[in-house]
């Protein structure tokens, strides 16, 4: 594989924040790979999806640099990324209809009018697995499941056929039912389309589940990273294997005497 992205000694620091956000972070981002990135809450895994996209707050001191072997110059918001984040109520537009906000990215970014954008819109409705399209395509968010709506976000994310999708705990809202769906439809669409796919989440065994390769955060820094497998089997660090601890897996009956 080849280099998408080159983070070098990354730091973030939120205005009037006590400590930074992230510290020193470099890693590459393979180009077809998926990418898994955990941690605990307040790890620092959510801002580096945003410093990756160019979603942080105004004010913020960001050092360090991010740099793209694997595109043709600086990487264009919506066209080279697309992001889906863990509320899609709150990234849906609530007053405009499904088929709209699918549609947009094919308009923006690919030039689509308006009759072609309304069929790719429909087109990529189906595609995420919603049912009746066109149906779903003249309705509102609010007249969607969260589960609806978020496989409207992924739609709309991959719209403009970009390269690289970030997906931010995605699926922390979902109950396991639609998670697993959810996480099964994004690993289908990135190996149809070779896209590369970095997985935000605190979920170790959703993580290990789809990613080539995992990388632990904690208090803002990557600790861990390598294969997925590998790093699961034999934690290096601390933290990556407080996580292995913490999780528990429900396919592997306890023994005799152990607590349910």
């Amino acid at each position: 594989m080849s280099a998408l992205a080159a983070i070098s000694n990354l730091a973030v620091a939120y205005r009037n924040a006590a400590l930074p956000a992230l510290s020193d972070v470099s890693l590459e981002i393979e180009a077809g790979e998926i990418l898994a990135v955990i941690g605990e809450s307040g790890s620092g895994k959510s801002t580096f999806a945003r410093a990756l996209i160019g979603l942080l707050p105004q004010r913020t001191a960001i050092s360090g640099r991010i740099d793209w072997p694997g595109l043709d110059g600086a990487p264009r918001a919506g066209r080279d990324i697309g992001c889906v984040f863990q509320d899609p109520g709150s990234s849906l537009n609530p007053v405009l209809r499904i088929g709209e906000q699918v549609g947009e990215g094919a308009r923006r970014h690919l030039g689509l009018g308006r009759r072609a954008a309304d069929a790719e819109a429909v087109r990529l409705i189906g595609r995420v697995r919603l049912p009746e399209p066109e149906r779903i395509a003249r309705a509102f968010p609010h007249q969607l499941s969260g589960g609806q709506r978020q496989r409207v976000a992924i739609a709309a994310a991959i719209a403009a056929r970009p390269r690289l999708l970030v997906a931010d705990e995605v699926t922390s809202a979902l109950d396991v039912v639609v998670q697993a769906a959810i996480v099964d439809l994004l690993v289908e669409l990135v190996r149809a389309d070779g896209m590369t796919l970095v997985f935000v989440t605190h979920d170790l065994a959703l993580a290990s589940g789809i990613a080539d390769r995992i990388a632990v955060m904690a208090a803002g820094r990557l600790v861990e990273l390598g294969p997925a497998a590998e790093l699961v089997a034999a934690p290096k660090t601390a933290a990556t294997a407080a996580l292995v601890a913490a999780h528990i897996d429900l396919a592997t009956p306890p023994l005799v005497g152990d607590a349910p």
